[in-house]
C-alpha cells in the first residue's frame, strides 16, 4: 500500500511513517520540512495549499493525516486555518486522487469538557463544548473527516491521549522544564485518575486503524495505555527519572 502520512516532522508522525514503513508499505511524508525517517520519501510543502497538497496525495492508496497546529500561541484563526482548512484541503485532494483509505489523528479534547474520561469511550466530537482553540478546531476537522466517510473513501479517526516516550520535547518536557523551575503545582491531592499513551503504542494503534480501514471506518477510538494512574504518582515518576523534584505545592481544584 502507497500511504501519505502527513506531519511525520512531529514527534508521533515520525514514529507512525516508520512503523507504517516497517510493516512493509511504501511511506511519503507531506510536511514543511523533513521528517529525517529512514525509507520515506519527503514531499515539503502545507496541507493549507491546495496545489500542495494534491501532489502529495498523488499516486497514494491511503493518507494518514497528522499535521496540525498546537502550540500553545496563536490566534483562533491560524489554528482554524490549519487544523480545519488543512484537513479539507486534503480530504478534497483525496478525494479527487481516489484514494481508500484516511486515518484522521485527532484527541480526545474534541470531546472532554474537564470531566475524567478515564473509562469513557469517544463520545462525538463537539466544538462547542471542547476548551481553547486546538481542541475546537480539531473537533471541527474530525466531524468534517468522518462526514467524508464512504464506500469509496473509508475515514477513521484515532485520539491517542498525551502521548510520551523518547524524543518528545511536548508533553514530558514541558513538564520537566515546569518542576526544574519550581514552577509545577499539583492539582488537589493529586488523586485523580490519568491515562497516557506510550508513543510506541500510539504508532501501532494508528497504523491498525489503516489496516482495519475497511472493518471501522466511520468511528472514532480513544487510544490510551489503559493503565490510568493517580496524577501525582504520574508526575513523581516523570520527575524522578529525569532527576528533578516533584511538586511540592498544591493549588485547590476549584481555582
Amino acid at each position: 500500500m502507497r500511504v501519505l502520512v502527513t506531519g511525520a516532522s512531529g514527534f508521533l508522525g515520525r514514529a507512525v511513517a516508520a512503523e507504517i514503513a516497517a510493516a512493509g508499505h511504501e511511506v511519503r511524508a507531506f510536511q514543511r520540512r523533513p521528517s529525517g525517517v529512514p525509507g520515506v520519501t519527503d514531499v515539503l510543502g502545507s496541507v493549507t495549499e491546495p496545489a500542495e497538497a494534491r501532489r502529495a496525495v498523488a499516486g497514494m492508496d491511503a493518507v494518514v493525516h497528522l499535521a496540525a497546529k498546537v502550540s500553545l500561541a496563536g490566534s483562533p484563526a491560524d489554528f482554524a486555518a490549519v487544523n480545519v482548512g488543512g484537513t479539507r484541503t486534503l480530504l478534497a485532494a483525496a478525494t479527487d486522487a481516489g484514494v481508500a483509505r484516511f486515518v484522521f489523528v485527532s484527541s480526545p479534547s474534541v470531546a472532554h469538557a474537564g470531566a475524567s474520561i478515564v473509562g469513557s469511550g469517544a463520545e462525538p466530537a463537539d466544538p462547542a463544548r471542547a476548551r481553547g482553540p486546538y481542541a475546537r478546531t480539531k473537533a471541527e476537522a474530525e466531524l468534517l473527516a468522518l462526514a467524508a466517510d464512504s464506500a469509496e473513501l473509508r475515514v477513521v479517526a484515532v485520539r491517542p491521549h498525551l502521548v510520551w516516550g523518547p524524543g518528545d520535547t511536548q508533553l514530558v518536557a514541558r513538564i520537566v522544564e515546569r518542576a526544574r523551575a519550581g514552577r509545577l503545582p499539583l492539582l488537589g491531592h493529586g488523586a485523580a485518575l490519568i491515562d497516557t499513551t506510550y508513543i510506541d503504542n500510539a504508532a501501532s494503534a494508528i497504523a491498525a486503524a489503516l489496516e482495519q480501514a475497511d472493518a471501522v471506518h466511520g468511528n472514532s477510538y480513544v487510544i490510551t495505555n489503559g493503565e490510568p494512574r493517580p496524577v501525582a504518582e504520574l508526575l513523581a515518576g516523570m520527575c524522578r527519572a529525569a532527576g528533578v523534584p516533584a511538586p511540592a505545592w498544591r493549588v485547590p481544584a476549584g481555582v
